[in-house]
């Protein structure tokens, strides 16, 4: 039996195959695809994440006729980028990125697996879509699974020197429109960043929480996973968050508490 529906189709039925079967092994009811090997056939870059082989250099594109760009750019193949966006010297723009509008991307940047919208500002040294840090844990040897997600960056985002993001394995990585991101931030994978919120240095997200929107939070922070954080949430500078944060709150400390009661606590 033949294919006649094309290539998208075979790419629709292969994502979403692979998809079903990925979450059954989360919920421990298939053991055929432990390691994640059976993914590498409908996704051989979800985990193995080299380098892409088909960038070359921008001024061998059409893009080096609207897109301003610094020495050394490469992009890859189906890169789109908007009107007005610059990209700095020595970064890289992986194949079927998209990059809208008004955008600026600095130098020695890498981005992969990523959409990214109108107006955004990604600092320089940032690495963005990456693979994420999950495994199938084996007394033999810890086996990565894949990361067939992808990074979303909203409207007027600024992404800070040195910052990581890493793309989604099941589901997306997404930051909210009108976010800001201070240097050295690591947000790990499927993580959810609400709108308008700002984020200081050096704070770390472990995998797979969502941010509400308007939330702030003082450098070297750290969020731990699948946690839920609510809007107009403001969390200081050094905290450990272990536990869901409700609206309308302030906290601090380790564990992490309200700001009160660490005050007191702390007199």
């Amino acid at each position: 039996m033949g294919w006649t529906c094309g290539d998208d189709f075979v790419f629709f039925v292969s994502q979403w195959t692979c998809r079903y079967f990925l979450e059954q092994e989360f919920r421990g009811e298939h053991t055929s695809i432990n390691n994640g090997c059976n993914t590498k056939i409908f996704y051989p870059d979800s985990v193995t994440d080299d380098f892409d082989p088909q960038t070359q250099n921008i001024e061998k594109t059409i893009l080096h006729k609207t897109v301003k760009h610094g020495q050394n750019v490469l992009v890859g193949k189906n890169v789109k980028i908007g009107l007005n966006s610059s990209i700095g010297h020595n970064s890289i723009i992986e194949s079927n990125v998209i990059i809208g509008d008004n955008c600026s991307i600095g130098s020695n940047v890498i981005i992969r697996n990523t959409l990214i919208k109108n107006n955004v500002y990604i600092l320089d040294g940032c690495v963005i879509g990456k693979k994420g840090f999950g495994f199938f844990p084996n007394k033999n040897g810890n086996t990565r699974y894949p990361h067939i997600g992808i990074v979303i960056i909203e409207d007027n985002c600024e992404i800070g020197c040195g910052s990581t993001i890493d793309r989604g394995s099941l589901s997306n990585t997404v930051i909210g429109k009108n976010t800001f991101i201070d240097n050295q931030v690591h947000i790990a994978h499927n993580n959810k960043i609400g709108e308008n919120c700002i984020i200081a240095g050096q704070v770390g997200f472990a995998g797979s929480s969502t941010l509400g929107n308007n939330v702030m939070i003082g450098g070297q922070a750290g969020i731990s996973g699948h946690l839920k954080i609510g809007n107009n949430v403001q969390i200081g500078g050094g905290s450990g968050v272990i536990k869901n944060i409700p609206d309308n709150t302030k906290q601090m400390g380790y564990p992490a508490k309200d700001l009160k009661k660490f005050i007191k606590d702390n007199k």
